[in-house]
């Protein structure tokens, strides 16, 4: 088998990082040297992290986060907002998905609820569980329109198939 079938064959099985990486390595004098089995394990390790790093952007980008930037890192504890730390990094580890809880963020209008719940459906993604974030009126609205066009059952579907559903005011 010729290395250019071999390439042809991991493209074919979408396994197109391998496949770069493969040419990489047998462009790469110093790679002779290194045993198979290490070069193989190299391969496979930058396939396995691809992936994951594709699927983390795609959960990113589905979720539909309003404020993407969301960290809950960067969270402000000293604002005088009297948040509770310790409570906001439990959440941010998910546990409460785990345990199947709901959460409700309750404040002021600008306390900045949106951030907190961004923050938290960032951190779901982080740990690749599926995340879905709407504004409630406009999920009400989303709804009703589809109950006119006779489309419910699949627009709810989108609703109740992820792990994490966001809803805002």
């Amino acid at each position: 088998m010729t290395n250019e079938s071999t390439i042809n064959k991991l493209l074919e099985m979408h396994l197109t990082t391998m496949a770069d990486s493969f040419r990489l390595q047998k462009d790469d004098p110093s790679m002779k040297e290194v045993p198979f089995e290490d070069r193989f394990g190299m391969l496979v390790d930058l396939e396995y992290s691809s992936r994951k790093n594709n699927l983390l952007k795609r959960l990113i980008r589905t979720a539909e986060l309003e404020q993407m930037d969301a960290s809950a890192a960067a969270i402000d504890y000293h604002s005088g907002r009297k948040l509770n730390k310790a409570l906001i990094e439990r959440m941010a580890r998910c546990e409460y998905i785990a345990e199947a809880r709901n959460i409700f963020i309750t404040g002021a209008t600008g306390s900045g609820k949106t951030y907190l719940a961004c923050a938290l459906g960032m951190e779901a993604c982080k740990r690749y569980y599926s995340v879905k974030y709407v504004r409630l009126p406009d999920l009400l609205l989303e709804l009703q329109a589809a109950r006119e066009e006779e489309k419910f059952t699949s627009v709810l579907k989108k609703y109740t198939k992820p792990v994490l559903l966001i809803l805002d005011e």
